[in-house]
């Protein structure tokens, strides 16, 4: 709950982009800022459907409500509610501000500039998309002036310490160790999500990509292997790819339903809200993820895992995979190294035959394989999270 002696005020904004993405990353930094940093947060969100599929108890049809401490509005055009600047303006991933916001920014900025004892415009921030390229450490903080004079600060998560950091709860990493000590933590999750005939020993994979042939490879080639495996997959875009051997139309499975192909189960998975999420990757052998929010919450798993990610024009999303797979893979040993990566691109570019041989090659008891996706979160939270550095960067802005 935010510490009712709070007094600073921030706002977020964030358009639905992709369903989930946009507003998962969005929803956690709120919810961090809130909790640990005590920061009255207000978030305004333009599709509260799609987000009610990570918090199931938000009313889409309330114009504001309160969760967590957080107030949520309703971004609606024209804005039904009036916005109050507070100390920080964030403009999540660039989504385009309100009319009457900026109106508001003018107006404060006009004023201040006429008598500096006039409240001052918020540090208006927008928050980027996380990458690994080299050229983000240059890009990071710097202000953009805009032509009615206000200014802008750019910035971009990252993995080095001249970036904004990555987003990561205080207590997530030791929560975690302590969830994964324990094997009854998964099989009671697994149970509560429904999931039956699952042992502790069984391989269990959890599925959330887009479509990609290569999936289809990968569980025919689970289905033909000697120990079983069971793929956790949500309904939605994955299943697509598995349409020529699901005895059933995807519109019609249905969340705890089982489809045993084989030495493959495939269990339908619910929605689940953000924590029970994160346990589920906790809980699993390794994780196919997509987009951001759920590729940095495989990492703080601490499971190997496959990225897929987000199609943009002239493939320029294998450069950001390449940017990120070389530093994930700078301490790997160099074969392993090799097919992790390969795996990864042959998942992206649907290269069947070779995501299922890179596949056999890493295998799921690669033991330098898991010792490096145990270490890897504490090297990469990079001694500084991003919340801790955004609230910096605001003081000293």
């Amino acid at each position: 709950m935010v510490s009712g002696s709070s007094t600073e005020h921030w706002d977020i904004f964030c358009a639905v982009v992709d369903n989930y993405g946009d507003i998962g990353v969005t929803w956690r930094l709120a919810k961090q800022l809130a909790n640990e940093k005590q920061i009255d947060i207000t978030l305004w969100v333009d599709d509260l459907n799609s987000f009610s599929h990570i918090l199931p108890q938000l009313d889409p049809q309330l114009t504001t409500q309160v969760h967590y401490g957080i107030t949520i509005n309703q971004w609606t055009v024209p804005l039904a509610l009036t916005y109050q600047p507070g100390a920080v303006l964030i403009e999540a991933f660039a989504c385009e501000l309100p009319d009457e916001v900026k109106t508001v920014l003018l107006k404060l900025h006009s004023d201040y500039k006429a008598d500096s004892s006039k409240q001052k415009p918020p540090v208006w921030i927008n928050l980027e998309y996380l990458s690994a390229e080299s050229w983000v450490e240059g890009c990071h903080g710097l202000p953009s002036m805009q032509p009615s004079g206000l200014k802008k600060h750019f910035y971009f998560p990252g993995f080095t310490d001249k970036t904004g950091g990555l987003l990561c709860e205080g207590a997530l990493l030791k929560q975690r160790e302590e969830w994964q000590n324990d094997p009854q933590n998964k099989m009671a999750l697994f149970a509560q999500l429904g999931l039956k005939g699952i042992e502790v020993q069984d391989n269990v994979i959890s599925v959330f990509s887009y479509e990609s042939s290569a999936l289809l490879a990968l569980c025919q080639h689970w289905q033909q292997s000697e120990q079983t495996t069971h793929a956790l997959i949500p309904k939605g875009r994955s299943l697509n790819s598995l349409r020529s051997i699901l005895p059933t139309q995807v519109d019609q499975l249905t969340s705890g339903e089982q489809i045993k192909l084989g030495n493959l189960i495939i269990h339908i998975l619910p929605m689940t809200d953000q924590e029970s999420y994160d346990k589920l990757l906790w809980s699993c052998d390794f994780n196919i993820v997509r987009g951001e929010d759920s590729f940095l919450r495989a990492q703080w798993a601490a499971k190997p895992f496959i990225w897929h990610i987000y199609v943009q024009e002239d493939d320029y999303h294998l450069i950001k995979l390449d940017a990120f797979m070389q530093l994930y893979c700078n301490n790997l040993p160099p074969e392993l190294a090799k097919s992790w990566k390969a795996l990864n691109l042959a998942f992206n570019q649907e290269q069947d035959t070779q995501a299922t041989q890179h596949w056999q090659q890493i295998n799921l008891a690669n033991l330098p394989l898991l010792q490096h996706a145990a270490q890897w979160p504490i090297d990469a939270i990079n001694d500084v999270d991003l919340v801790s550095r955004l609230v910096q960067f605001v003081k000293n802005s």
